[in-house]
């Protein structure tokens, strides 16, 4: 993971002062990249402790389509306890706009009848039928619900790419905590493209993570400095059972081999 420090020393050495809707203050850089490669390990950060099984709970309420932190998250992952509702709901986030984005359909009397879109669904197929598009997107940024999310999408999309018997993911996003939120969104689209690489046969190839504001809180700076005195370790891998890819669940999904150095605490700024 020399790749994520290597982003951390580049903020520190020409990044810039920023303030923020936190009011924390941020040092910050726009327009970076980093790319993973699948093939020499699963890229979960070693130089402190991420919680891989609050990443897989996590990911797997998006793919449920859930918004609700009281569907099995919030006892797993408490980062999303500060934006809910008192009723645990988050609004039309990440999971409604992958699995249920709004479509509106013109009917023969003029009337429009509102269905949904399984982006997923769309997306797992087209892979399928016609690997060579450069149309296989799946967006949570749907500006006409943005209102009612609690917190708009940080990472905005993503892309697949197919080439020679390997899939390949792109996401944009643009908003990028480097301390807390990176490392947790480098393992979760990591591991999305291992699940539909393996649910389309393919091998998992390239993971690019494509950044806006890629910013380090003023409250993150000593956490962070420390992460930059260790050396990373060998990466480990990630085993999910041969079964169908809407039949996952928490328990097909192993972690092997996972070093890490001790857990860094970072406050969240909200």
């Amino acid at each position: 993971m020399k790749q994520y420090l290597q982003l951390l020393r580049e903020i520190l050495e020409k990044g810039e002062r920023k303030e923020d809707r936190t009011g924390t203050g941020t040092i910050s850089l726009f327009g970076m990249q980093a790319k993973y490669d699948l093939r020499e390990g699963f890229p979960l950060v070693t130089t402190k402790k991420v919680l891989f099984d609050a990443v897989l709970r996590e990911l797997l309420w998006f793919l449920r389509g859930s918004t609700n932190i009281n569907d099995d998250l919030k006892q797993h992952t408490p980062i999303w306890n500060a934006w809910a509702d008192p009723d645990g709901e988050l609004g039309p986030i990440y999971g409604y706009q992958w699995r249920k984005w709004p479509r509106y359909v013109e009917e023969e009397n003029g009337k429009y009848r509102r269905e949904h879109v399984d982006q997923i669904r769309e997306t797992l197929d087209l892979i399928r039928k016609n690997p060579d598009s450069r149309r296989i997107i799946v967006s949570a940024w749907n500006v006409s619900d943005i209102p009612r999310m609690k917190l708009p999408p940080c990472h905005v999309f993503f892309q697949f790419y197919v080439c020679n018997g390997r899939l390949d993911m792109q996401l944009y996003q643009r908003s990028a905590d480097m301390a807390l939120g990176v490392p947790f969104n480098i393992a979760s689209y990591s591991l999305l493209l291992q699940m539909v690489a393996q649910e389309c046969g393919l091998t998992p190839g390239i993971f690019t993570h494509t950044l806006g504001d890629a910013h380090i809180y003023l409250n993150h700076l000593d956490g962070i400095q420390e992460q930059l005195k260790r050396e990373p370790l060998a990466l480990p891998q990630v085993k999910i059972a041969a079964k169908p890819f809407f039949d996952l669940r928490f328990e097909d999904f192993e972690l092997v081999g996972y070093q890490h150095l001790p857990f860094i605490k970072f406050p969240v700024a909200v």
